[in-house]
């Protein structure tokens, strides 16, 4: 006799209570795959030796849906987390000073909240008595981008911000269970010396003045006291759509577009040639929400890369093409100095084709400063900046993306929400 339930899915909830432990051999007697969930972990983890059967047990709060308070909102993570947290069915807050535009058009619960302010930010978090999980991705940068990495101040800040949110969240949140924060290969030391090849998460030393060192420690006591988890996530180079403050495509499409107004080839203006890493926005949103409840993840570092490596000279014509400019000979250059010299340029690129671009800084943020860093410009040799992820596989995430698509993708949702001009139209005509 065929059982009733054949290719049918079961979710039974309260699987830590005898009776949720007792449905689910029952049902899965009739044929159906289960999943089972359960507030407590330890007695989840039981529940499919105790029923016996291949039932998939899940850690999950029914009565207290997960409700996610994402920092930075309106910067190049934030954007990614958020869309990606909204798609897996979870309620979102986003905090930032201005106000996130997503590519999906949703709405979200927003609060502008100043992270240095202490008060503002006590005042404004007290309130949410039912954020489960933070998806830390705020960062306060100084002028001087490469410079400031090492200074006490851009300790101090970034530090405080951190403070300003977890305690009052930590007091106010009955069911609190979770923060991502963001880290990345300067926790290497990549900024300042060779590292290991592959770096890999148990390398870190705290041998240089460098946030990411207090942003755990911080992390790792407070969840310690108020029985939370974390996850440190270190992505190599992030890119994506969003302009932010360390993200290098926008100040590239700027760069492109100034040389094409000009006359003048996209020239790569960069130093020596050498390989390295990025990582994707998406796909690192796509990590903050499995980090958030995969046990594997939980008080854990993760590198996080697209899966590939890359050469700038490489990839070079792939974002000429996308973006509508010719390529021509290598032409050293500070990407930083040449858009503060072509900023009237660049106004009337604006102008010329409509964009919404029209605040330069607010496009590229301190983009210019870090292509310059990516690029090797004015340096000796590039960053020798490789990571292992087998940690991050063998937790169970795999998702991948290839680093040219990554950047084209990028680089293309700029131009079609008239962040960067349209790319040059190709001429049909026979010997143009």
């Amino acid at each position: 006799m065929e059982n009733k339930n054949t290719k049918k899915v079961a979710v039974v909830n309260g699987g830590n209570a005898d009776i949720g432990l007792g449905a689910p051999g029952r049902i899965f007697a009739e044929g159906a795959q289960e999943f089972v969930t359960g507030r407590r972990q330890s007695k989840v983890d039981k529940t499919p030796a105790e029923i016996r059967s291949n039932v998939t047990a899940v850690r999950a709060d029914t009565s207290d849906p997960a409700k996610v308070l994402v920092t930075g909102a309106s910067g190049l993570l934030g954007v990614a987390a958020i869309e990606k947290f909204l798609s897996a069915g979870w309620d979102v807050v986003g905090i930032s000073r201005r106000k996130p535009e997503l590519p999906s058009g949703r709405k979200i619960e927003f609060l502008s909240v100043d992270l240095r302010d202490e008060e503002a930010a006590r005042a404004a978090f007290k309130p949410l008595t039912d954020i489960t999980h933070i998806a830390y991705t705020a960062l306060h940068e100084e002028p001087h981008l490469v410079a400031g990495w090492s200074s006490k101040e851009h300790v101090a800040t970034n530090y405080a911000m951190l403070r300003n949110v977890v305690e009052p969240i930590v007091h106010s949140a009955s069911n609190f269970q979770h923060i991502s924060i963001l880290q990345g290969t300067k926790i290497y030391g990549v900024h300042l010396h060779p590292i290991p090849i592959p770096a890999r998460e148990r390398d870190a030393r705290n041998d240089h003045v460098n946030f990411f060192f207090d942003h755990q420690d911080y992390v790792c006591k407070m969840g310690a006291r108020h029985s939370f988890n974390y996850t440190s996530l270190r992505p190599q180079l992030v890119t994506g759509p969003t302009p932010g403050a360390l993200n290098v495509l926008p100040a590239i499409g700027v760069y492109a577009a100034i040389r094409r107004e000009k006359g003048e080839p996209f020239s790569f203006p960069g130093g020596p040639p050498f390989v390295w890493e990025a990582a994707d926005a998406d796909l690192v949103a796509d990590v903050m929400v499995w980090a958030a409840q995969a046990p594997k993840a939980a008080n854990e570092a993760f590198n996080i890369t697209n899966g590939d490596v890359f050469e700038w000279r490489n990839v070079w014509p792939a974002l000429a093409e996308t973006l509508g400019v010719k390529t021509g000979p290598d032409m050293p250059t500070s990407v930083a100095a040449y858009l503060k010299e072509n900023a009237d340029v660049w106004d009337q690129i604006v102008a010329k084709y409509d964009l919404r671009s029209r605040n330069l800084r607010q496009l590229v943020g301190q983009g210019d400063q870090h292509v310059d860093f990516a690029f090797a410009y004015g340096a000796p040799e590039g960053p020798r900046a490789f990571v292992s992820t087998i940690k991050l596989r063998q937790a169970g995430f795999t998702r991948t993306i290839d680093t040219e698509d990554s950047f084209r993708n990028a680089l293309q949702s700029l131009i079609d929400h008239k962040l960067l001009p349209p790319a040059a139209k190709k001429s049909n005509t026979v010997g143009a």
